[in-house]
């Protein structure tokens, strides 16, 4: 299981805000900690309109790229910083400028934003890296993620795909749980789950139902400004998920067999049943169901769960209220 937290641009732009982030979430039990490397000129226009009116401070969406951006030698000081806390430095390219960046700063695994699935130039740009590549297929068909597939396996990339819904934030009827599976039949890879709920329990239920990878947002507060403070998770709530994800993680890796049941002799002794009378019972007496109770522990007398056979037998002496009944009691 690997465990992403994404910042992307929760940072403002701010590389004391940056820095801060990678100190809280390694706090958080996270694997790794991803990023987006922006290069406006190289990836965008003034063309480009805002998916959501989000920026006072921007008049364009380019502007806002460009405010996003980090040199070269920024970029070397926030891998070094991941590296000193113990998390894998992550970033996600939107042009092949930004590929040829992340190269100079030494990244491990590329991911592939639900936009970029189509862009075949930055996925040969990438494949030429000879790294793995994760990819969201937010919004992409099958058909459209079997040309893909298809010129990944041409290029003989290691790749691994997200079940991913591009909504933000996304509602429950929108997960698209069933997908994880889906993928997984379809391309025998390595499948994930990227979440935009800003709940928890979205990336647990895609664990038990057999996510490999989690991605998500995260953020000091929800409240905080930029495109995706609603759609994350904060600390405290990454830390409670990636708990209960290991712990589901090792639950699944440790499957049971329910028809060795050895280890509950001690306990089934204890806990299952005698049969035994109700009541004052006369020799003779012809039992009935109204007749029986059973009692705690097991072996001192008939296994409750063969009461069938006592019913409508005759007792061979008299019984006092609540004993035990045994073979040798009836006829």
């Amino acid at each position: 299981m690997k465990i992403i937290a994404e910042i992307g641009q929760a940072h403002e732009g701010s590389l004391g805000i940056l820095h801060s982030y990678i100190d809280a979430v390694a706090k958080t039990g996270v694997d790794a900690i991803k990023f987006q490397t922006h290069i406006a000129e190289a990836e965008s226009s003034e063309h480009e309109p805002f998916r959501v009116n989000f920026s006072y401070e921007d008049k364009t969406r380019f502007e806002y790229w460009k405010r996003m951006e980090f040199s070269l030698e920024q970029w070397k000081e926030i891998k070094r910083h991941c590296d000193e806390v113990g998390l894998e430095f992550m970033s996600s390219p939107f042009s092949n400028a930004g590929v040829d960046l992340l190269e100079n700063v030494g990244v491990e695994t590329y991911k592939i934003g639900s936009g970029e699935v189509n862009n075949f130039l930055l996925l040969d740009k990438i494949a030429q890296t000879g790294k793995p590549v994760i990819i969201s297929s937010g919004m992409s068909s099958f058909e459209e993620l079997d040309r893909t597939v298809h010129f990944l396996k041409e290029k003989k990339v290691n790749f691994s795909i997200l079940q991913c819904t591009t909504s933000y934030p996304t509602a429950p009827n929108q997960f698209g749980l069933n997908v994880i599976q889906e993928l997984k039949q379809r391309y025998n890879v390595s499948v994930g789950y990227s979440d935009h709920s800003a709940k928890i329990e979205s990336c647990i239920a895609a664990t038990a139902l057999g996510a490999e990878i989690l991605e998500f947002h995260v953020t000091f507060s929800k409240e905080l400004f930029g495109p995706d403070a609603k759609s994350s998770l904060t600390m405290t709530e990454t830390a409670q998920l990636v708990a209960a994800v290991k712990n589901i993680n090792t639950a699944i890796q440790n499957p049971i067999d329910k028809n060795d049941t050895d280890k509950f002799t001690e306990l089934k002794s204890i806990f299952e049943k005698s049969l035994a009378v109700n009541k004052d019972l006369k020799k003779n007496h012809v039992i009935t169901f109204d007749d029986l109770e059973a009692k705690k522990p097991k072996g001192y007398g008939i296994l409750a769960s063969e009461f069938e056979k006592v019913v409508g037998k005759q007792l061979k002496r008299e019984m006092k209220q609540w004993s035990f009944l045994n073979d040798e009691d009836i006829v």
